[in-house]
């Protein structure tokens, strides 16, 4: 039996059906009741999870609903009627047009909740980090597939709150993350290390917009989940080996650039198939490196030894 499977899922891999396997290993994981969530981290880390399955894994890893299904729909309940509470509330105190856009909504009622609200909404929004948050819902937006309406707004507000917590937990070690980067394009790509350095590129990069965000903006929506399947689970080191392969990726045209806005018009300019390439050979790399869940102030160091 055992060799009869392994020879199954070696012809699925070799003719591009790979995910045939995975969709039914996660099958089998939300046959149990309740769900194990430590398993379902670990299938993140591994695969990615099926875009039919998104919406529940994420809830369930971001601690929107519980484990348990049973409680799942008395649960969403109360997730609606804090919504309905907090839209409410923005309507009230004016943070709220009505021709406000939906990912900007959805944010302004996070800071809400999160009691970071100022009077000067306008100008909070404007810092890098919540600029960062807006890419993040806007492109979360188009990502969840779920009924269109109110019940969708619900959704991808929860989801939302819990990767934006994702964020805060490692914001303040972008720094860290930034370094990591420049020492792993250097060592994997002297020859583009050097050059980014030379036309002061390399560390005038927007690294703070892009680990804010997770990419959003930058990495096309279609593949910009395979990367937020590891955010849910705490996995961030992952942005380190998708900044260094978008930059080796487009090392050709990078090598020809002369400024600081010719490399930054390049990568605002990365196509559909390009950031599918990018999103793959990352993971790719991520998980050859020995990923972990540990935070990146652990790994810091090694991050280079280990790949």
């Amino acid at each position: 039996m055992t060799d009869e499977r392994n020879f199954r899922s070696s012809y699925y891999e070799k003719v591009g059906f790979r995910s045939v396997e995975e969709k039914r290993s996660l099958e089998i994981l939300l046959k149990e009741h309740p769900f194990d969530k430590m398993k379902l981290k670990q299938f993140c880390l591994r695969f990615t999870v099926p875009a039919i399955y998104r919406n529940l894994i994420w809830k369930i890893l971001l601690d929107v609903i519980p484990v348990y299904i049973e409680s799942h729909e008395f649960i969403m309940k109360q997730r609606k009627a804090e919504f309905e509470d907090l839209l409410k509330a923005l309507k009230v105190t004016k943070f709220m047009e009505d021709n406000t856009k939906p990912h900007l909504m959805l944010l302004t009622m996070w800071l809400l909740r999160t009691r970071r609200t100022k009077i000067d909404m306008s100008t909070q929004l404007e810092s890098s980090l919540y600029r960062a948050m807006s890419r993040m819902a806007e492109a979360l937006w188009h990502i969840i597939d779920t009924d269109s309406g109110q019940d969708k707004l619900v959704d991808v507000y929860w989801i939302l709150c819990g990767l934006l917590n994702q964020v805060q937990k490692f914001h303040a070690e972008v720094g860290r993350l930034q370094e990591c980067t420049c020492t792993l394009l250097e060592r994997e790509d002297p020859e583009l290390s050097k050059h980014l350095a030379r036309i002061e590129a390399l560390h005038n990069l927007p690294f703070d917009m892009w680990f804010y965000s997770c990419f959003a903006g930058t990495i096309c929506n279609g593949s910009i989940a395979k990367i937020w399947d590891k955010i849910t689970v705490g996995a961030y080191k992952i942005l380190v080996f998708v900044a260094v392969i978008m930059l080796t990726t487009l090392r050709r045209v990078l090598l020809r650039t002369d400024s600081i806005d010719s490399v930054l018009n390049t990568i605002n300019n990365i196509t559909e198939k390009m950031s599918e390439l990018i999103v793959n050979k990352a993971i790719e790399s991520w998980q050859q490196s020995g990923s972990t869940l540990t935070s990146i102030s652990q790994n810091t160091v090694n991050i280079t030894q280990s790949t």
